[in-house]
């Protein structure tokens, strides 16, 4: 729940870098605000039903109507707290694409699952229950996010090998589903403690396609510094 930088100096900041598609999601309170700056703007979740008794929620035509993008569904900080299931991280997913917007869906392991041995386990858990809907005509509006829970703010961070082994693994399980050209065409991005000091290393991973980045945006030098590390070599 943080406001983040100012977002119009970080539209005039990321502007002028080419070969990046830059997302900014915001708390919903700076939506309209991102949005006017001119930065393309993601909701940090969205609700499963177009309209209905719902109070506090936010749906998709609501999002869409504000000029928003698309949303995150499935973030590990929903699961933990508020009681998000791979079942609610479907319908999230389905109301989104449906309204035409775009889709982040996360999925990640625990340290004890990683301890376990099950990270492959979870993650196709996570896949199958945010791909129950989607088809391969809505592969391009789709966005993977693996971020293993245990490196999420705690200066832990996943290896370039240890990101890039989980995100072949998805990529296999996004051909598998979708089919080739639709697995191919789904960005997968890391996300865990992502830092301008080791964006460059993650990014360069040949199934690694950029970055879901958290407390490092927060700071627009930051931010800048991990956009820079994304563009094409």
């Amino acid at each position: 729940m943080f406001a983040g930088p100012d977002p119009q100096l970080l539209s005039a900041r990321v502007g002028g870098i080419e070969g990046v598609d830059v997302i900014v999601a915001p708390p919903y309170t700076t939506l309209a605000a991102v949005v006017q700056a001119g930065l393309t703007t993601y909701a940090q979740n969205v609700h499963w039903e177009a309209e209905g008794a719902y109070t506090g929620e936010i749906s998709a035509p609501m999002l869409a109507a504000l000029g928003v993008a698309g949303a995150i569904v499935g973030h590990s900080e929903r699961r933990q707290y508020f009681g998000e299931t791979d079942s609610t991280v479907a319908r999230r997913a389905h109301a989104a694409l449906e309204a035409g917007l775009g889709v982040i869906a996360c999925v990640g392991e625990t340290d004890a699952q990683r301890d376990a041995g099950a990270t492959f386990a979870v993650v196709d858990q996570h896949l199958g229950g945010a791909l129950t809907h989607v088809t391969a005509a809505q592969a391009d509006r789709v966005v993977i996010a693996y971020e293993p829970v245990w490196a999420i703010g705690t200066g832990r961070t996943a290896t370039p090998a240890q990101a890039q082994e989980v995100h072949a693994h998805i990529r296999a399980h996004l051909r598998a589903k979708l089919g080739n050209a639709a697995g191919d065409a789904i960005r997968i991005q890391y996300g865990g403690s992502v830092k301008p000091a080791n964006a460059e290393a993650l990014m360069s991973q040949p199934d690694i396609d950029g970055a879901l980045v958290g407390g490092a945006s927060l700071e627009a030098a930051d931010f800048v510094g991990i956009v820079k590390a994304a563009r094409p070599r």
